[in-house]
This record gives structure tokens, sequence and C-alpha cells, in this order.
């Protein structure tokens, strides 16, 4: 297969570079109308998935596919004006990543080198200097990483707060003063149309990081609290509106809708026989601990087994760390048991599953070794991410029905992107990972496994579009996803 991809990769690299994007088909004003709707400006707000974030970074190209760059030449067609997003003239070679200083703040774009298979990070110094101060409001407010209430957050452009966290890079380099905020930059524009599709970050960093966040605070890894989420959100959206603006708002994916979650199996360990009897006999001790407890009363049976540890030949589901589990470290027990189909394993999980601790054989990463609560996302933990993302999907309903804007349901979309998703040029468009070639032209998100590709953009600009035509009584035209390129694959990485 590796021999394969060499002679092919070549002219399929060349075609994906020289492949842009396009209409369905020739269009001009008088086959199309604004309806109701005003896009003479239109801005957009957000956080990664609105700046075009892909493959792990902001890059050139994946800015210039962000949705809201997509629609805005789809409004030019009904009296749309100029749409401007954030220079990234600086990123000269299409790396991505961010410096500040020089010294290297985040890393380049990932790509997929099919010499070695995969995916990995872009060799290259990243040229974009966060510290070169743009000073400029624009069209495109979508900021990677804002949770909702960063969006009034005084302060988050302040150069002067990013290594200490208080300040985001990405906005830092085009806020137009230190002090203003993202919602004020934008509305300085006075948009006529504006797309807000925040909330987000508000639940995923909590999953990402495997649950390791707190429920109801304001820290990189934890959920939002609710009520703070709603006084955020309906803040942003009477300001947006303040002004006679109309627009969209979409709500937030479901974590279990993102190849992040989906890729890793929870049965990935294949063993022998003889592998078998060594980790029975290892965890011998712990399972008989276990009907200790029981006996003492302080589980039941039905605890005692899902928290034996049983492996046999085959395949077998890794071994985990649940915090959930009853505190039996009295017994000097600790909180172990197999993972479930319930339970979700991180992507970067698969990097970790099967490596060996310290250079101890006998010291195996999921089956020896638990993997910690950052690798997976308990069943309990899932449970908690569903509430919060149902209880903010909620308020962003109510907040844009009580403004009468229209609403794209995007945690459905995806849903049922899991499955399959007809698009109008009859391709089924997934939300898996990539896979290989096999996948390459059908897969909608990104190699970060949480943000979508150029192709996943296109496909949510038309989800936009639709319900712009619906619900403005507008007739604009669709896109073509299949125009859009998907994963870069690359014969080397030097």
């Amino acid at each position: 297969m590796k021999n394969t991809y060499k002679y092919i990769l070549p002219a399929l690299a060349l075609a994906l570079v020289s492949c842009e994007p396009s209409f369905d088909n020739e269009v001009d004003n008088s086959s199309y109308s604004k309806g109701e709707a005003d896009f003479s400006t239109y801005v957009a707000i957000g956080n990664s998935l609105t700046a075009g974030y892909m493959d792990g970074t902001v890059f050139k190209s994946s800015q210039e596919n962000s949705f809201p760059n997509i629609l805005s030449k789809q409004f030019a067609i009904v009296g749309g004006g100029v749409f401007t997003q954030p220079s990234y003239a600086d990123d000269t070679n299409n790396l991505g990543g961010l410096t500040l200083g020089g010294v290297p703040l985040t890393g380049t774009r990932l790509i997929i080198n099919m010499d070695t298979g995969g995916p990995e990070n872009l060799k290259g110094v990243p040229t974009i200097e966060v510290g070169k101060l743009q000073a400029k409001a624009y069209n495109n407010m979508g900021v990677p990483g804002a949770k909702s209430f960063h969006l009034l957050a005084p302060n988050y452009g302040n150069v002067n707060g990013v290594i200490t966290k208080t300040a985001n890079p990405y906005f830092v380099r085009h806020a137009t003063s230190p002090s203003v905020t993202v919602l004020e930059d934008a509305m300085s524009l006075n948009p006529t149309f504006f797309t807000n599709w925040i909330g987000n970050n508000d639940v995923l960093g909590y999953s990402t990081s495997g649950g390791v966040g707190a429920v109801g605070g304001t820290g990189e890894n934890d959920i939002t609290p609710v009520a703070f989420f709603q006084q955020a959100y309906e803040k942003i959206i009477e300001t947006l509106t303040s002004k006679g603006a109309k627009g969209v708002v979409a709500t937030i994916p479901d974590v279990t809708a993102i190849p992040y979650f989906t890729t890793v199996p929870y049965n990935p360990v294949p063993l022998q026989a003889d592998n078998v009897a060594k980790l029975n006999a290892a965890f011998a001790q712990y399972n008989g601990g276990l009907k200790q407890a029981l006996g003492a009363g302080l589980i039941k049976q039905a605890e005692v087994d899902s928290r034996t540890i049983n492996f046999v030949v085959g395949n077998n589901a890794v071994v985990i760390v649940d915090k959930f589990l009853t505190d039996l470290k009295g017994l000097g027990l600790p909180s172990y048991r197999h993972a479930t189909k319930e339970d979700l394993l991180t992507l970067p999980s698969r990097t970790i599953i099967g490596t060996v601790v310290g250079g101890d054989v006998n010291m195996i990463n999921g089956l020896s070794v638990p993997l910690a609560d950052q690798w997976v996302l308990t069943k309990d933990e899932v449970a908690i991410a569903r509430q919060a993302t149902t209880d903010f999907n909620n308020i962003i309903k109510a907040t844009a029905s009580s403004k009468g804007l229209a609403i794209v349901d995007m945690n459905a979309v995806l849903n049922k992107a899991v499955s399959g998703l007809r698009a109008e040029d009859g391709q089924i468009y997934t939300a898996d990972y990539f896979k290989g070639l096999g996948n390459l032209s059908t897969v909608m998100f990104s190699l970060d496994g949480v943000h979508l590709n150029a192709r996943g953009y296109a496909f949510v600009s038309n989800e936009i579009l639709k319900v712009i035509n619906s619900h403005y009584k507008a007739k604009l035209p669709m896109v073509n996803p299949a125009t859009y390129p998907g994963p870069t694959l690359l014969p080397s990485n030097k």
C-alpha cells in the first residue's frame, strides 16, 4: 500500500492544490434574490469553527475556506458587500501555527505523510507573529478558543495577557485596542446581517481533556455554568440585533458526532494466550479486593462485575481509571475497570495505547497500566457533556427565537453525518476520520478530529444557506462541497 501511495500521490497532491472552489453553476443577480435580508455588511462571530480553523490551526488556505468566506461569495451575488478576514499574509509557507516574539506558540498544521502513515505536523517554523498587531476590525470575527463569555471580555485582545492566558493570541493579532471586546469590534462595522456560531468551547474543553475540568467553571477545561452561558449569549444576541440586523445562529454539536471521540475503539487490543495469563495474574489481587469490598458491603455485585479486570484471547477493552466508581482507597483499591462501548476514547489515546512506560515491557499503557482520565471520556462524563450541550442549545434556540432569527441545528446535522449525509451533488459525506484513499473524498472533518475540513465547511455553508432561503424568503445558490479539498496528503514530510 505504501508503494502504491508513492506513485499516485504526486498527481493527487497536484490535483488538490489546483482544485478551486466554485459555484454549482454560473449565476448572476437576475437569478437570485436576497429576500427579506440585507447582506450589504455581513459579520460573522464565533470561535475556531467560524475562523476557518482546521488540521489543528489556522493557516492561509484554511482561512480562505472558512464558512463565512464561502457564504460571503454567495451573498455578493445579491448585493453583499466586501468581506474581510484577519490577514494571514505572513503565513509565507502555508504552515499555520503562531509565534510570540519569534518563539513558537502553537504547532503547524497537520498533514498525512504517506511515507510514514501520518498524520503529523507539517515540518517548518511558523511565521505568523502574534505581536505583529493589525489593529483592525474584520467581517470574520471568529476567534479560535473563544467561549461565549470571551466575546464580552475586555483585554481578551491584550498582547500582555497571552503568556498568562488571560488573552487570546488570535484576537490579539487584530483587536483594535488592548481593552476592546470581540463583540465591540464586530459591532463597529455596523452589521446588517450576521452569523453567530458560539458555544462549542463552553463544553468542548471539558470533553477533549477527558473530563478533567470542572462542571460549572470558567477555566479552559471547564463546562461553563448554564446561567453564565445564558447571560452571555443573550447579551451577544441583544447587541447584534440592537441596530436592526438580521442573522442566523447555529447550535453546537454533541461530542459523539465528531471523530475525536469516535475513531479509537474501546477494545483495540488483540492478545494471545500467554499475554492473557500474565495480565490476569497481575490483576488477581485487585479482583480479589473487589470481592472483599463486596463482603464488607461497600459495593454491590453489579459494581464488582463492572470493575473486574479479565483479559481474553482476541480483542480486549482497554483498562481505564474511572473517578465515578465507588472510592475504595481505604482498602488500597484504585478505581479501575475495562472500557465499554459507552466510553469514548480520545483521538490522541491511540498514540499511547500499547506503549510501554519507562522501557519496562511489563508496564503497558491501556493494559497493565490503566489509561488516565485525560485519555477517555467515561460514560458519566459523556452524560455530563451531553446535558450541557442540550442546555446550551436550548438557550441558543430560545434566545434566537425571541428575536425572530433563523436557526440552523448543526447538532442535528452533524449527528446525522455520523451515518452519512447526502449533499446536493449526490455524494454521501460522513463524520468519519480519514482512513486512507477509500474515504478521502467523503470525510468532512480535518485531521485534528474536531474541526471540519474545507469540504465540511462548504457543507455547513449549504445548511446555513438553506435556512436563510427558508427563513428570510431569499433565493441564494448552494455551493458544491466536492470542489473543496479534503485532507492534505504529501508523499513525504521533509
